[in-house]
């Protein structure tokens, strides 16, 4: 292997260790024990849901190609599992803020390991099954936990800027170590025990399986809005209300299917942007470097989110246009450095000089992750928390969908020169939240002091 990459996953790794190592107080938050026993139960939950997934990732498209299908049906079969999250998965998720949140979340184990085991099937049609299950279990694993731990954690009466601690933690282990475990973990079962590319989604069932067992025995009940004169077009047209009534909330939705749609399309055309002329590159170990870099953004976020200053609205704006600038690179280096002609080969300086951007990228996608969740727990109301945030992801699915089927039809440049202007737009969506939640708050704060003084002026009027 070059030593471009150890050097870049080396360096990484060292700012990561000393990040986490250089803590003082200031950079923490002082909890509580019977907080922190919550806190590490959802982390265990969330690690081992993240490790089902994560280990299935990496094996999906050759799992597929190994049972002979080409890139059009392939390319059909990715299509219906996002397809399946927009349309089924809305309907499921949204389910979870009458049924509850753990049934949601024990549903996402259940759906999940159903889907696993489609993948012993060669035929196609048993194999769409599998992936629309697997759509709906994607939108229960981004919106029932969350949902859950936010409702919980107010239940019990803890402090609210200690989410931020859970949120930071989940993304470092769940998005971040997790990963890169499941990655060699995934590559021990295939290539070190023979044991075929559909050991990883069975290593995947076992840990869905533990995880739903740990939610069974140790997770309480929550709700949204458990009343029973409410079905799901009333939820849905109280959700739509509550987006469209309040900007803030508008705005937050923009803003995560914007960057999420330039995240899922980034993971399409990392591999093809660095080996353009079929350059070896060792795809694992880059895979594993993207994700100690969004190990890296969690940390930076964790000790942002610990202080009141900046505020999570502030930095985000910073956040969005460093990754605008680093998903611009493709586009920058086919102008300025000159194509090799070579066939094969190690990487390219100008793939160099991508990686280098896209590691900056995942690094953006660390810290985006926790602050989101933070930005969603103050703004989105609890009694349709599941609901809005499935609704988050239509857009999200649209898009993506779009760009699956037209992921030929377009040049490298321009798919990460649209990204890259996606970003920025979000950037400016989020000072205009930032401008919108500060005269919110100034507006509150003015009629409570308005009533404040109402109420001293003559008490027996309140």
């Amino acid at each position: 292997m070059e030593i471009f990459y150890i050097v870049v996953f080396g360096g990484l790794a060292a700012i990561v260790a000393g990040l986490e190592l250089s803590k003082s107080n200031k950079d923490r938050i002082n909890t509580s024990s019977a907080f922190n026993s919550f806190k590490n139960n959802y982390l265990l939950v969330y690690s081992l849901m993240m490790a089902g997934d994560w280990l299935q990732g990496p094996y999906v498209y050759y799992l597929y190609s190994t049972y002979g299908f080409g890139k059009g049906e392939i390319g059909q079969l990715f299509i219906a599992g996002f397809g399946s999250s927009m349309l089924f998965g809305t309907i499921v998720g949204s389910l979870a803020d009458k049924q509850g949140r753990k049934r949601a979340s024990i549903t996402y184990c259940i759906t999940y390991i159903l889907s696993c085991i489609t993948k012993h099937s060669p035929q196609y049609k048993i194999l769409m099954v599998g992936r629309v299950l697997g759509g709906i279990a994607t939108s229960l694993l981004f919106s029932a936990f969350e949902s859950w731990l936010v409702a919980e954690h107010n239940k019990r009466g803890f402090e609210q800027q200690w989410l931020s601690v859970t949120f930071s933690k989940a993304i470092f282990l769940g998005n971040g170590l997790v990963a890169i475990i499941a990655g060699l973990f995934g590559n021990f079962l295939v290539d070190s025990l023979s044991l075929g590319p559909v050991a990883p989604f069975d290593a995947a069932a076992c840990f869905l399986a533990i995880g739903m067992a740990v939610i069974i025995s140790s997770w309480s009940e929550n709700y949204g809005d458990p009343s029973e004169n409410k079905d799901l077009l009333t939820q849905f047209k109280n959700a739509a209300s509550a987006i469209a009534s309040d900007e803030k909330i508008a705005l937050l939705g923009a803003i995560q299917s914007l960057f999420e749609g330039s995240m899922y399309t980034f993971v399409f055309l990392w591999t093809p942007a660095l080996s353009p002329n079929d350059e070896d590159i060792p795809h694992g170990f880059i895979f594993a470097t993207f994700m100690l870099a969004s190990m890296l953004g969690s940390s930076i976020a964790s000790r942002l989110l610990a202080h009141s200053s900046p505020k999570v609205e502030s930095y985000m704006q910073i956040v969005f246009v460093i990754s605008s600038a680093a998903l611009m690179l493709p586009v920058l280096t086919s102008f300025l450095v000159a194509p090799s002609g070579v066939k094969g080969g190690s990487i390219s300086f100008s793939g160099c000089i991508q990686l280098m951007g896209f590691c900056t990228f995942e690094a953006c996608v660390g810290i985006f992750w926790p602050s989101i969740m933070k930005m969603r727990s103050q703004y989105i109301p609890e009694e349709a928390r599941s609901t809005i945030m499935n609704f988050f992801r239509i857009p999200l699915n649209i898009f993506v969908c779009l760009v699956l089927y037209n992921v030929d039809a377009f040049p490298m440049t321009v798919m990460f020169g649209m990204c890259s202007v996606f970003l920025f737009v979000a950037s400016i969506l989020q000072r205009r939240l930032m401008n919108v939640a500060e005269i919110h708050k100034s507006r509150s704060q003015e009629w409570s002091a308005a009533k404040e003084m109402t109420s001293e002026a003559d008490p027996l009027n309140p």
